[in-house]
């Protein structure tokens, strides 16, 4: 049995700034969060193996890619680090095929208050819709493990996005290790996270998982709010978008996979 794992870093346990996300703004706590992240994903894998699966592969999902320390993870996983250019962006690695699906570190949607951090893929996008419902990382990547038919059994990560997953797939277990408002956060010793984590992990490949498929809707109506005019003048130039406004485009069709090719140029 084999467990994709997709790791972000800003629904690390204790994580607050942006300058924390990148080893060059700021040495000590990026490498500090960068251990926590490595530390979260490594239980996930450990969880995984105690349930009985045999093949763990890990995409590092933030930012360069090249986030997650290697040394630290457990012998049978495997790790892609840096970014293709296929689109498959955060599930890179997906498309070849797993039984299962889980993120660890994934954060709040842009617009929302639930974390310090949030955001849906990039700083440019101040709001980013899917049929209406305000879209996050764990929103996009669910309907792309969903496309290629793989149930999303865990999630780990703010609170906020913790809460959006039980109500899209009320099946999956989440496990919150920090919880943001504005710009703060709460959370506790990080040590007791990775523990969530590895047991979370083990219980939720120990139930019925296969209940974890995302329900995918017929079609899809992709709408970007961006935070300057010139990235919807930008975006309004991809074929079937159309500019509703000065900072606002949508896309709309019935292939999930044209989603993704959308969004892999134009959010």
């Amino acid at each position: 049995m084999k467990l994709f794992i997709s790791s972000d870093i800003e629904g690390t346990c204790g994580i607050t700034a942006w300058e924390e996300t990148y080893q060059e703004k700021n040495v000590y706590w990026s490498a500090y969060f960068q251990e926590q992240m490595t530390k979260e994903v490594a239980a996930a894998c450990e969880g995984a193996f105690s349930a009985g699966f045999t093949e763990v592969l890990i995409k590092d999902a933030h930012d360069t890619a090249r986030n997650i320390i290697p040394k630290l993870l457990p012998k049978g996983a495997e790790l892609i680090r840096g970014w293709g250019s296929d689109g498959w962006s955060m599930m890179e690695g997906l498309q070849h095929g797993a039984d299962a699906a889980a993120f660890t570190g994934y954060h709040a949607a842009a617009g929302c208050q639930g974390s310090p951090l949030a955001h849906s893929f990039s700083t440019t996008v101040d709001t980013l819709t899917i049929n209406g419902e305000r879209a996050s990382e764990f929103t996009v990547n669910s309907y792309t493990a969903g496309f290629l038919g793989v149930p999303v059994v865990f999630i780990s990560g703010d609170a906020a996005v913790c809460r959006q997953a039980k109500t899209m797939i009320p099946n999956i277990t989440a496990v919150p290790v920090l919880d943001g408002k504005d710009n703060s956060t709460t959370s506790g010793h990080p040590e007791l996270a990775v523990s969530a984590i590895r047991e979370g992990m083990k219980q939720a490949l120990a139930g019925d998982w296969r209940r974890c498929l995302v329900a995918m809707p017929k079609d899809f109506t992709v709408t970007v709010r961006y935070t300057t005019h010139s990235k919807a003048a930008f975006a309004a130039v991809y074929p079937g978008v159309k500019r509703l406004d000065s900072r606002t485009v949508d896309f709309s069709t019935e292939d999930y996979r044209e989603v993704l090719r959308f969004m892999h140029f134009c959010v």
